[in-house]
C-alpha cells in the first residue's frame, strides 16, 4: 500500500533510535506527536512521525532488549525534516552520523535530543557555546567532556535557539509536549497530556529524581574527609572553620581547595547535604516536617521549604507525597 503523501501543513518529525538507548527515548515523543495528530485532524495530521536509525542498519536493539525496526537509516534521508530528535548516544554510532547531523543543522527548523542524546549533538559540535541538559546522572560527564557547553542539570528540557536538549528518559515526553504547545497551542497540548495521563508541565525539575551530591565524597579527596563528619553533625550549626579544623587546614586554604575539587563552596555543599538527608527522611520515615527540619539543620518549616524550592523547585510536602514509602504520613506545609 502506498504511503499517503503529507500535506504542506504537515511537519515531518524524525526520531533517531540509537543502539542500547532506552526504548522510551523515542517511543515517548512518538506517542506525543501522534496523539497530537489524532486529536487535531487525523485526515490532515499536523505531524508525520518517522523512525530512523543512527547506524546503517534499520534494526536497533534498545537497552530493554526490544528490537526496533526503523523505516530507514538516518543517513539515507533525502527529504526535508522539520524536527529532528536524537534518542541517545552509543559507541556503535558511526562517524558518518555526526557528519550527517552537522549537515542537517542548517536545514531543520528544530533539532533536539533525549537523555544522553545530548552527547551525540555535542560530538557533532552542535552544542558549542550553548545551554543544554541531559540525564542528571551524566550532566557532570557532559560538562567535563565538552567544556564549552553550559550544562544545567535541573530542567526537564532546555531550549537554546533551535537546539532543544532534554533530561533523562521521560523528559523526552516533556520536550515533545513543549514542541506541540509551540506548534499547535496550549489547549491542544493540554488535550494531548490529558489523553496520555501526563502533566503538561511537571512540577520542579529532574534533580528531584537524583541526588544533589552524587558521589562527590569519592571524587573529591577533601570532601571525602569531611563528608561523614558533616552527616554526624548535620543538625548543628557548622562553620567553615570547624570543617577546616577537622582536616588540619586553615579556613582560607580549606575553602580554596574545596571549591577547586567540588566546584562549590563548603557552605553550598553542606546545604545540599542537608537537603539530601531531609529527602531520605521524607522517603523513609514518618517523622513530622518539623522534626525533619530540625534533624537536618534546616531551621523551621519556612526555611526548609525555601531551601527545597531553591534546589529542587518543589516543596518538601510535594516531595514526600511523590516519593515516600507507603507508611509515611503525608503532611502539608
Amino acid at each position: 500500500m502506498a504511503t499517503r503523501k503529507p500535506s504542506r501543513k504537515t511537519k515531518t518529525i524524525v526520531l533517531v533510535a540509537v543502539p542500547d538507548a532506552r526504548l522510551l527515548n523515542v517511543a515517548g515523543p512518538s506517542d506525543v506527536f501522534t496523539m497530537a495528530s489524532k486529536i487535531k485532524d487525523p485526515a490532515d495530521p499536523p505531524y508525520r512521525v518517522l523512525l530512523a536509525s543512527a547506524t546503517r542498519s534499520r534494526q536497533v536493539v534498545t537497552a530493554s532488549g526490544v528490537t526496533v525496526l526503523c523505516e530507514m537509516s538516518a543517513m539515507e534521508i533525502d527529504f526535508p525534516i522539520d524536527t529532528l530528535i536524537v534518542g541517545g548516544t552509543s559507541p556503535k554510532i558511526p562517524p558518518a552520523f555526526y557528519e550527517w547531523l552537522r549537515a542537517q543543522y542548517g536545514d531543520v527548523q528544530r533539532m533536539g535530543s533525549v537523555c544522553a542524546g545530548a552527547f551525540s549533538l555535542a560530538r557533532a559540535g552542535l552544542l558549542d557555546g550553548r545551554n543544554a541538559t541531559t540525564h542528571w546522572e551524566v550532566c557532570g560527564k557532559l560538562a567535563a567532556e565538552f567544556p564549552t557547553v553550559q550544562v544545567d542539570s535541573s530542567p526537564f528540557y532546555v531550549k537554546d535557539g533551535k537546539i532543544y536538549t532534554s533530561g533523562g528518559v521521560t523528559s523526552g515526553i516533556d520536550l515533545a509536549l513543549g514542541m506541540v504547545e509551540e506548534d499547535l497551542g496550549h489547549e491542544l497540548a493540554l488535550q494531548v497530556a490529558r489523553r496520555l495521563v501526563l502533566h503538561l508541565r511537571r512540577p520542579g525539575g529532574q534533580l528531584q529524581y537524583g541526588h544533589l551530591l552524587p558521589g562527590f565524597e569519592q571524587e573529591s579527596p577533601l570532601a571525602g574527609r569531611v563528608h561523614q563528619w558533616l552527616r554526624k553533625h548535620i543538625a548543628e550549626e557548622v562553620k567553615v572553620e570547624m570543617m577546616a579544623a577537622k582536616v588540619s587546614m586553615s579556613p582560607r586554604n580549606f575553602a580554596r581547595v574545596f571549591l577547586r575539587e567540588t566546584k562549590m563552596t563548603p557552605a553550598k555543599y553542606l546545604e545540599k547535604l542537608r537537603v539530601d538527608m531531609a529527602r531520605q527522611y521524607l522517603e523513609d520515615s514518618d517523622l513530622s516536617m518539623e522534626q525533619i527540619a530540625e534533624k537536618c539543620g534546616l531551621g523551621g518549616l519556612v526555611s526548609m521549604r525555601r531551601t527545597f524550592m531553591r534546589h529542587l523547585k518543589i516543596s518538601p510536602s510535594y516531595y514526600r507525597s511523590t516519593f515516600r514509602k507507603s507508611f509515611a504520613a503525608a503532611e502539608q506545609l
